[in-house]
């Protein structure tokens, strides 16, 4: 398979080292990881459940939270079990074309976990700016419409990428990956050829989402806090905030977290990789565990419906 003592022809496996710096503490690592893992599956489980089964819950908003939590649980499996396996088990090797897959995973979730969020938030716009006709713009067509534009958009921008590492690489400096799971940079900077278009690609992917994204919902929240603050009422301010408080606590942590983990790997070049890699592996396991803590704790309807369940359960 090698070519000479510095490169690797089109290499089968590759090799995740977990994170580099702190091998001898990574088996503990992985217990708040796991303990994130589990919270986040059965805390989006039941916010599915709870809304596939309450009719009351079949709205616009709910639908949405219903959808990224669907979300959630995808990025969470997409790279949790295998983080595990590298920290408790000590299997690091993965197939290229799964590593692929992986990373594939992660960024079209993430593209599709951004539309959502930008989704809620039109959507709250709407429901408080406009909500005499709140119920004739954001009919179930619509909800439909914007989740299958969310899915290809995403589908369309992550594709390009991961064409152009399988068909523009075939010489590699080594398999080794300094990382816990397969991250797009992570992969190209395996590669012994010519990355920009690659790195290039790359950045154009994520400030178009974010850019995009991030410029609509800000936009979104200052108009419904101008009109919040303009209703005569201090009990209709409140009740119209806080139906926009939840969306506003996942929006913040997820572009926090984003900005912070973008910005280390791309200009840290003092931060210490096992920093970069922590941040951005938080990047990924926090939103699904953050999200039904605080749709389950700031939602009336989904708390109400949550707690009735639990009750009729232990009344069986």
């Amino acid at each position: 398979m090698a070519i000479s003592n510095i490169t690797v022809f089109r290499p089968s496996v590759l090799t995740l080292i977990g994170i580099p710096g702190l091998e001898t503490v990574q088996c503990w690592i992985g217990i708040p990881f796991c303990v994130m893992y589990l919270i986040a599956m059965i805390g989006n489980s039941l916010l599915l459940i709870i809304i596939r089964s309450e009719h009351s819950l079949h709205e616009p908003m709910y639908i949405f939270v219903g959808m990224l939590g669907v979300t959630d649980i995808v990025l969470g499996t997409s790279i949790v079990p295998k983080m595990l396996g590298i920290f408790w088990f000590h299997v690091p090797e993965i197939y290229f074309d799964s590593c692929l897959l992986q990373m594939g995973l992660i960024h079209t979730f993430q593209c599709i976990e951004s539309g959502i969020l930008l989704a809620m938030a039109l959507d709250r716009y709407v429901a408080i700016c406009y909500p005499l006709r709140h119920a004739a713009i954001f009919t179930h067509r619509l909800v439909t419409q914007i989740a299958a534009v969310v899915t290809l958009r995403a589908a369309l921008l992550v594709a390009p990428s991961l064409v152009l590492i399988k068909c523009r690489f075939q010489f590699y400096h080594t398999t080794i990956i300094s990382h816990c799971y397969c991250e797009h940079m992570a992969i190209v900077k395996l590669a012994a050829e010519n990355v920009r278009v690659n790195k290039i690609y790359g950045l154009f992917v994520a400030f178009t989402v974010a850019g995009f994204d991030l410029t609509f919902i800000t936009l979104s929240y200052i108009q419904v806090f101008i009109t919040v603050f303009h209703l005569p009422q201090k009990e209709a301010r409140l009740k119209a905030f806080n139906t926009c408080i939840a969306h506003i606590c996942v929006f913040l942590q997820l572009y926090l977290l984003a900005f912070f983990s973008f910005f280390t790997h791309r200009f840290g070049a003092h931060v210490p990789p096992y920093i970069h890699i922590l941040f951005s592996s938080l990047y990924l396991l926090v939103p699904p565990f953050f999200s039904p803590l605080v749709y389950g704790a700031k939602t009336t309807q989904i708390r109400i419906h949550l707690v009735k369940m639990l009750y009729s359960q232990n009344a069986l």
